[in-house]
């Protein structure tokens, strides 16, 4: 059990408190307050459903506002949170979660402050907003929280795992009948999420790009996850993708990528970014134009407070707490020791694509660690850092790649006065992923352990 728990746990309940105080419901008869606009936030339907308004409402509770409810407006998916400020006027934050798209589209506009992604910026995204300043810089891209692409099946299939292999198939039109999957005969029914989405762009860039598939046209789109999670639990023929957030009472099949284990998606799998369809959930403020409220919000996302939200609102913090790993069969060595003396720590450190420099989540991570480790309580303990590679021609290589990047994060904790008291190296061995771009990039990381 984590001793250093109890402080996340104490926040946690305080915005659990929060939630029920200010439920957030609709409540039309704010909707005539005349009100100043403190903030604007538009993007994903993932974020902006439910954990965008309830960042707001913390934040400004944390500042002194009172009564936060969430007022709907004439267009689907859009609302306005109002609160009391401290001298007594009204003020208002209007909410827009048509997907991710939309809120670059929108800084584009000129008509957010923030844009919600559930996917990160791509190229022509970056290189349309440059005028803004450098969106994939630390200062623009915050990771406020993390989550999992949920593979969803009605709760009488019998189908636990799936390959993703399989799974692009299923998806493409190409494997039609659950008997194909080892399941009861019958036809396959498909839920997707809309083009607009960063759910289904996350889903096309991790299972269908890779091996070379397009969405059967015959899928059931959806621009609403918890719509499609609903669908998908009322047919027992339905398989569907949506956030983990929205399948919480639905069967999740557990995934491989390459000849990797099949892992389900869990609190830890999706914390460390293991589970193959793990994701990260993105603020994007432009440098060049913020306003104090922006820049509020997203330095209030990092925060334990922040982070307590991102929980209690069915998504996964970005809270380091130690794990036993008890299943040690075909680790090498070296790691089967380790996982026997010590505990893993949920929380992977990763780089930029091709470089040995941390991305913007792990520079945050690093400070995380860093004071985790000066609680009190970890005083006495040992970190130990654990570098890996992808798989190269050269065993050497990549064995010199993964003792680099672990010295990286070593380095960067002694920024922070923080050590590592040792650093182990294991080239390519324990793939998390397969040879695709993102899975060489899921599998170039250093993981942290303690005991």
């Amino acid at each position: 059990m984590n001793r250093s728990a109890p402080v996340f746990r104490r926040l946690f309940l305080q915005s659990t408190v929060l939630m029920l105080l200010f439920p957030l419901l609709p409540l039309p008869l704010l909707a005539s307050q005349p009100a100043t606009t403190l903030l604007r936030l538009q993007g994903s339907n993932t974020i902006n459903a439910r954990l965008g308004p309830r960042l707001v409402a913390a934040l400004l509770a944390e500042r002194g506002y009172r009564d936060p409810q969430v007022v709907p407006t004439d267009a689907m998916d859009e609302w306005r949170l109002t609160a009391r400020a401290p001298d007594g006027t009204w003020v208002a934050v209007p909410i827009a979660a048509h997907g991710s798209s939309t809120g670059f589209t929108a800084l584009a506009a000129g008509t957010t402050d923030l844009a919600a992604a559930s996917r990160p910026i791509n190229d022509t995204e970056v290189n349309a907003l440059a005028g803004l300043g450098d969106l994939r810089s630390k200062d623009a891209e915050y990771v406020i929280g993390l989550d999992g692409l949920a593979i969803i099946v009605h709760p009488g299939n019998s189908l636990h795992e799936l390959s993703l292999q399989q799974l692009a198939q299923v998806f493409a039109g190409e494997i039609t009948d659950w008997q194909q999957l080892g399941g009861k005969p019958g036809p396959i029914r498909l839920y997707a999420r809309d083009d607009r989405s960063g759910t289904y762009d996350t889903f096309r860039e991790l299972v269908l790009n890779p091996q070379g598939k397009h969405l059967n046209a015959a899928a059931k789109r959806y621009e609403s996850n918890e719509e499609l999670a609903q669908q998908v639990a009322s047919d027992p023929a339905g398989i569907g993708f949506t956030s983990l957030a929205a399948a919480a009472n639905l069967p999740k099949l557990a995934l491989r990528d390459g000849q990797g284990r099949a892992i389900a998606p869990s609190e830890a799998s999706i914390a460390t970014e293991d589970y193959p369809l793990a994701r990260r959930l993105f603020l994007y403020g432009p440098p060049a134009r913020r306003s104090d409220w922006a820049r509020a919000l997203l330095e209030f996302s990092q925060t334990p407070a922040g982070q307590a939200v991102v929980q209690q609102s069915g998504f996964v913090a970005q809270r380091i707490e130690p794990v036993k790993i008890s299943d040690t069969q075909g680790m090498p060595a070296s790691y089967g020791e380790l996982a026997r003396r010590a505990q893993r720590l949920t929380v992977n450190f990763r780089f930029t694509s091709g470089s040995a420099h941390l991305d913007n989540k792990a520079l945050r991570d690093v400070e995380r660690l860093a004071a985790f480790m000066r609680r009190p309580e970890n005083a006495q303990r040992q970190l130990i850092l654990v570098g890996f590679n992808d798989t190269t021609e050269d065993p050497a290589r990549a064995a010199l790649l993964a003792r680099l990047r672990a010295n990286a994060v070593a380095t960067a904790l002694r920024h922070q006065k923080a050590f590592a008291n040792e650093l182990l190296w294991l080239g390519d061995q324990l793939p998390v992923a397969g040879l695709s771009p993102n899975g060489r990039v899921k599998n170039r990381r250093v993981e942290a352990w303690i005991h």
